[in-house]
Parts: structure tokens; C-alpha cells; sequence
């Protein structure tokens, strides 16, 4: 019964709320990007849109491992990808401003595709070199005075709850920074929204920061870091969501 109230509350007075919630952040992020101060119009709106809706859907963020991180430092924060909540909890959770580094068919969302661009936010276009090459460009350019990046190097939604293997595109635009890379690992968004439906379900999700791995003098091996990564995400997530290791 409680489910069924749920749902009920789901998609006749939380959806809507969101979608309109959706359209004036969008509005206002393009709009404040427009006047000025991107650094500031391309995450507070945002941040603030992204805490609500985690409230407005009844789901609970708790983050551990702030400590970790600097705000005047910049980072690429790599994280695993279980759901749609792991948007909402970085955005409204991770509380250090930060660009996305999001998949370029993205820009096609109506009005936050546009917003995301205005923003400043860094669409990866992966089908070819120089695509990737003026990638790196676009990040370079925006990642000082503490401004940091995020990527999912999973590159798609979990079907499974379990990681899907990294790809190593993402750890090299990271060696291509040459900043801090700290994993990030997110547990729980898989139940509050699975990648194979629309429905909800009120959860917890936890959001663990890791200590930052800072590069050597040669910069990063990429495949240790995309295994070092893997592995310290991995280990702050439950047993069942873990891949066993013929997997």
C-alpha cells in the first residue's frame, strides 16, 4: 500500500513539481551564465535544484570523506555509475564546484542541454582524435582556482547495481590534466531509480569521497590509475554490489 501511495505521490505531485523545478534552473543557470560569473550561475542553481529534488523524492544523501578534498584545489572526481540519483548527489552532495565532462548527445536534452553549455560544462565528443583533442582543450581551460571536472568512467548507467568496467578514455584525459584524481563511490542509487525504469523508491545513498591520488613527476599510468581507481570505488560499496572476479 505504501508503495502504491508512493508512486501515486511519485507521479502526480513530485514529477511535476521536478519538471518545473527543472525548467526555471535550466532558465535561470542560462540566463545568470549570460550576465556573468559562470563559475557561480554553473553550480549554485544546479546545486541547489539537485538537494531538492533528492527531498522532494524522499531520498536521503549521506557523504563521508570531505575532509578529503580541498576547496581551493582543482580535482577530477571519477565516480561509478548506478543510477540517475548519482547526478543529483554529486551535484547537491559533493559541495565543491565542479564542471561535468558529459557525453555530447546530452546537449540535446530541451533547455538543459543548452544550460549545461552555457554553464560551461565540457561535452566529450569520443568518435574521433581531434574530437578528443579539443576535449582536453575545453577542460584545460576551465580546471584552475579550484574548479574540478567529473566523470563516470563506467560511461553508462549500471544495469545491475554491479560497476560495469571502466574505460580507459576517461583516465587518460585525467593523466592529460595532470591533477588529483579522487574516486568517488556512490551506493544506492541503483535501488532509488534503476536504469530500466521510471519508478522510485525512497532510499539512502551514501556518498564516499576517497583520498585524492596525486600524479608523479611522469604524470599517471593509466592503467594502474583506472585499476587503483576501480579498486578503492569497489571496496566502499556493499558485498552484493561487488563484481566477483570472473567477471
Amino acid at each position: 500500500m505504501l508503495r502504491i501511495l508512493y508512486l501515486i505521490y511519485q507521479y502526480c505531485i513530485a514529477g511535476p513539481i521536478f519538471v518545473v523545478a527543472t525548467i526555471i534552473t535550466a532558465l535561470i543557470t542560462a540566463a545568470g551564465c549570460f550576465l556573468g560569473n559562470r563559475d557561480f550561475w554553473g553550480y549554485w542553481p544546479a546545486h541547489l535544484w539537485a538537494r531538492f529534488t533528492c527531498r522532494l523524492f524522499l531520498m536521503r544523501v549521506i557523504v563521508t570523506g570531505r575532509e578529503n578534498i580541498d576547496k581551493h584545489q582543482s580535482y577530477v572526481f571519477v565516480a561509478n555509475h548506478q543510477g540517475a540519483y548519482d547526478i543529483w548527489s554529486i551535484y547537491g552532495y559533493l559541495n565543491h564546484n565542479f564542471k561535468w565532462l558529459m557525453k555530447k548527445e546530452l546537449e540535446k536534452i530541451f533547455l538543459v542541454g543548452w544550460a549545461c553549455k552555457k554553464a560551461g560544462h565540457v561535452m566529450v565528443d569520443d568518435s574521433t582524435v581531434s574530437g578528443i583533442r579539443e576535449t582536453v582543450t575545453n577542460a584545460e581551460d576551465i580546471l584552475k582556482d579550484g574548479m574540478s571536472v567529473v566523470i563516470f568512467p563506467e560511461g553508462s548507467r549500471s544495469w545491475d547495481g554491479k560497476m560495469i568496467p571502466f574505460k580507459r578514455g576517461a583516465f587518460m584525459l585525467a593523466g592529460e590534466f595532470k591533477l588529483p584524481v579522487v574516486p568517488v563511490t556512490i551506493d544506492g542509487s541503483f535501488r532509488a531509480m534503476p536504469r530500466f525504469t521510471y519508478n522510485m523508491r525512497p532510499s539512502t545513498i551514501r556518498l564516499t569521497i576517497h583520498k585524492p591520488i596525486f600524479p608523479g613527476e611522469k604524470g599517471f599510468n593509466t592503467k594502474k590509475l583506472m585499476a587503483e581507481c576501480s579498486e578503492i570505488i569497489e571496496s566502499s560499496l556493499p558485498a552484493k554490489d561487488r563484481r566477483t572476479t570472473s567477471d
